[in-house]
C-alpha cells in the first residue's frame, strides 16, 4: 500500500518540507496589518483629534471609546474574512502569531516572517495617517501612549489584560467547531468593552504592530515594556491557561481566526 502523500499546511504547524516558506502568507499579513492600521486608527483620529467631528457629535468620550473599539474590531473582522485573511488566517497582531505559535499551529520560521510582516505593514498603515495633518497631529497619529500619571509596570500590566482577554474570547470562539465560523464578530464586541474599560490606562492596544507604525510616523517614543512584552505576556499567559486540563478550554485545531466548518 502507498503512502499517504504527506500535506504542506502551514496554519496546522505542519509545513512539508519543515523548512518550507510561505510568502504569500506574509503578504497577506503585511497587507492585511496594513489596513488595520489605516483605516483602525483613521477611527481613532476622527473619534479623539482636535476639532474632529467625534467630539462635536459625540461629547461623552467614554461612549466614543465604545464605539472606537467596535469600529476598530469591525475593521478586524472584515480583514479576517476577507480573501486576504483566508490565506493567512488573519492574525494582523504578532501578539496572536505568538500565541498560535505557542499553541504549536505555526513552525517557528512562519511565525517569525508573520511578526516580520506585521511591523512592516504596520509603518506601511501609518504614513497615509500624515495626511490628517493638525486633527491627527493632536493625537500622534493615533499613537498609543499610557494616561497621565500611570506607571510604565500598570500599564504593561493592563496590556496583558487586555491581550489575554481579546485572545481568551477570539481563540477559544475560533477552536469550537459550532463557533468558530463567527469568531469575527467576537472582535467588534470584545474590542468595545475592552477599550472603553482599558484605554485610560495604557490605549487598549493589545496589538505591537497597532502600536509600533503610528508611534514611528508620529516620533512618539514607544516604551516596549509596556506594548511589546505586555501583549507578548497575555499570549504567553493565555497559551499555559489552554493547558491546564482542569480548565477545560477548547484548544486551535488551525492557526486562524475565520475558517469554515468544513475545514479541519
Amino acid at each position: 500500500m502507498p503512502a499517504r502523500p504527506i500535506r504542506d499546511r502551514p496554519l496546522h504547524g505542519d509545513p512539508f518540507p519543515p523548512s518550507r516558506l510561505h510568502p504569500a502568507l506574509y503578504v497577506a499579513e503585511f497587507i492585511g496589518t496594513a489596513l488595520l492600521v489605516l483605516f483602525g486608527v483613521s477611527v481613532v483620529i476622527l473619534m479623539f483629534g482636535k476639532d474632529g467631528p467625534g467630539s462635536r457629535l459625540i461629547p461623552a468620550e467614554g461612549l466614543r471609546l465604545f464605539l472606537t473599539g467596535g469600529l476598530f474590531g469591525s475593521i478586524g473582522a472584515l480583514i479576517a474574512v476577507s480573501p486576504i485573511g483566508r490565506i493567512s488566517g488573519a492574525h494582523i497582531n504578532p501578539a496572536v502569531t505568538l500565541a498560535f505559535w505557542l499553541e504549536g499551529k505555526l513552525a517557528w520560521r512562519d511565525a517569525a516572517l508573520y511578526i516580520l510582516a506585521q511591523f512592516a505593514g504596520s509603518v506601511v498603515g501609518a504614513l497615509p495617517l500624515l495626511a490628517w495633518g493638525p486633527i491627527g497631529q493632536s493625537v500622534a497619529f493615533g499613537a498609543t501612549q499610557p494616561g497621565a500619571d500611570v506607571p510604565a509596570w500598570v500599564a504593561m500590566l493592563g496590556e496583558m489584560s487586555v491581550t489575554f482577554l481579546l485572545l481568551l474570547a477570539i481563540l477559544t470562539t475560533a477552536a469550537h467547531p459550532r463557533t468558530r465560523r463567527f469568531t469575527p464578530l467576537v472582535l467588534p464586541f470584545v474590542l468595545s468593552i475592552l477599550v472603553w474599560l482599558e484605554a485610560p490606562i495604557s490605549g487598549a492596544s493589545a496589538n505591537p504592530a497597532r502600536s509600533f507604525g503610528p508611534a514611528l510616523v508620529a516620533y512618539v517614543p514607544l516604551d516596549p515594556l509596556i506594548y511589546v512584552v505586555g501583549p507578548s505576556l497575555g499570549a504567553a499567559l493565555y497559551a499555559g491557561l489552554v493547558r491546564i486540563e482542569a480548565v477545560r478550554l477548547p484548544r486551535v485545531a488551525a492557526a486562524r481566526l475565520f475558517h469554515f466548518q468544513t475545514e479541519a
